[in-house]
């Protein structure tokens, strides 16, 4: 039985048109769209010329918004001694050793983001199970197994995120949110994209960018002249 698509939707829906849109008409037709009685995110999802069951050809690196995320991230760290302190004195919400560690095993889960440094990743990584499924395991790549935690926690809670190619090659991840300017979204956007290019894998062959669509979290999907955004220099973005 074919689902029942709302009015709303389906006013939303016929507001975008197949087409590539250039990135700024994009945006703004996103922030149009995004009429959900919450807040909702603006998200990208990108196809890539890469098969990640190739290691080769995995994706997995962290990008730093410079408008924000628009939301508030809760920070946890697991350390040791003089690294507990500073942590704190860092503005980690939730600090600890293996007695959060234990809190965790037990279900504990109110942060948005796990800290360790490397030392206490032996004891870490009996949570993989945990955390795994949820992207919070910490790993060098995500830039969250390091000692220096006080330019994690801050560049975290300023707007940096970890993504991931999901195995069939598509980048899901949020840039922002839907009360942001189209011109902050494109800031973050373009961040976003000259990440992706920075970090192709070395793997990946022939046409890396395939299409990039955005939304607003509860909205149509808008596809974007990837060449467009690619062309654009961060400067101008700004």
């Amino acid at each position: 039985m074919a689902k029942k698509v709302s009015r709303r939707v389906q006013a939303l829906q016929a507001k975008v048109e197949d087409k590539e849109y250039q990135p700024l008409e994009a945006l703004a037709l996103l922030k149009e769209t995004a009429t959900a009685k919450f807040t909702e995110a603006a998200e990208a999802h990108i196809r890539l010329g890469i098969d990640p069951k190739y290691t080769d050809q995995q994706l997995r690196t962290t990008v730093v918004l410079p408008k924000g995320t628009g939301q508030t991230v809760r920070v946890a760290v697991i350390a040791r001694g003089e690294k507990v302190t500073e942590a704190t004195n860092a503005g980690a919400d939730i600090v600890g050793s293996e007695e959060l560690i234990d809190e965790i095993q037990k279900g504990r889960m109110d942060f948005d983001k796990l800290i360790a440094t490397p030392d206490v990743m032996p004891q870490v990584a009996k949570l993989g199970k945990l955390l795994g499924p949820r992207g919070l395991m910490p790993s060098p790549k995500g830039g969250t197994v390091t000692f220096d935690l006080a330019g994690a926690i801050a560049e975290f809670k300023a707007g940096k995120l970890e993504f991931r190619a999901d195995r069939t090659g598509i980048v899901h991840v949020m840039f922002g949110k839907t009360f942001f300017s189209p011109e902050d979204l494109l800031v973050n956007l373009k961040a976003l994209q000259e990440t992706i290019e920075r970090n192709r894998p070395s793997g990946a062959k022939g046409r890396y960018w395939r299409t990039m669509y955005v939304s607003a979290t509860m909205g149509p999907s808008i596809r974007v002249d990837v060449n467009a955004l690619r062309d654009l220099k961060q400067n101008e973005a700004a």
